[in-house]
């Protein structure tokens, strides 16, 4: 009997798959044997395409397309492309996201100090990065009756955190999102199409260095408050989401749509 949890040939669409996160999602779903496609902008050519030759390397499938999240034409074009060397689209990943210093209230401003066109950016990159691509990528899904979307929410998906003004309105957004593509699409396409998310909890990245480690590289006030309320005691890595992740690509979760996989330490059930 065919293991609920086999993703081996599934196609698997990748956004932001040259970040910290992205990038380890692509190795890992790869080595899988996934058919792994990686959108990136065209800045990121070099690295995601050492990745490609890496991943061909150890025998895998992948291919990197220059892409724009915000883009609709250039997804369309990413699409086609897919088709046309895979034939179908089993997962879409939309792991592309960010934030942007001058959208956050540091500590000495207030709420005079919010930069609206920089919130602006943030939650259209977010909000519209996410559903730019869902609603291109999910065609050749509509036409097989079946795939599944993973969206990437935060831990301010569920309360807000001091600072990240605008990046706790897009991820909270983002989760309303996922809830209500989860039924908009079982209702009108059928049970096959799954929409879930994941909650990454803390980890450092390139993203969130400057807010949680000093020049130095000494661990900020905001590292250690976010420590002590972590039962873990520590930050994630990046490959501690691939179990959550594998699971909702699978047919292991088959029944499992409109939920958020929290992926934290403990951080976003801890109290005192």
């Amino acid at each position: 009997m065919k293991s609920l949890f086999d993703i081996k040939g599934k196609v698997v669409v990748v956004t932001g798959a040259c970040g910290v996160l992205g990038g380890s999602i692509v190795e890992y779903f790869a080595a899988q044997g996934c058919k792994v496609v990686l959108l990136a902008r065209e800045h990121h050519r070099e690295q995601a395409m050492a990745a490609v030759t890496a991943i061909k390397s150890n025998g895998g499938e992948a291919m990197f397309l220059p892409s724009d999240v915000m883009d609709a034409a250039a997804l369309e074009g990413n699409l086609q492309a897919i088709l046309k060397a895979y034939g179908s689209l089993d997962v879409l990943l939309n792991a592309a996201g960010g934030n942007m210093g001058p959208a956050n209230v540091q500590p000495n401003q207030t709420i005079a100090d919010l930069d609206i066109d920089a919130m602006k950016k943030v939650c259209e990159l977010n909000i519209f990065g996410t559903v730019v691509p869902t609603k291109v990528f999910i065609k050749p899904m509509v036409e097989q009756k079946k795939g599944s979307i993973i969206n990437f929410c935060s831990m301010s998906s569920f309360r807000p955190l001091t600072r990240v003004a605008g990046y706790g309105i897009a991820k909270a957004g983002i989760a309303s999102w996922t809830q209500w593509l989860a039924g908009e699409l079982a209702t009108k396409y059928g049970d096959g199409i799954r929409v879930n998310g994941i909650a990454p909890g803390f980890i450092l990245s390139n993203q969130n260095r400057s807010l949680l480690a000093n020049p130095d590289g000494s661990l900020t006030e905001r590292s250690h408050k976010i420590l002590g309320h972590t039962p873990f005691g520590r930050f994630l890595e990046a490959d501690e989401l691939h179990g959550a992740l594998h699971y909702l690509a699978s047919d292991a979760s088959k029944g499992v749509t409109g939920t958020i996989a929290v992926v934290d330490g403990g951080f976003n059930s801890f109290s005192i």
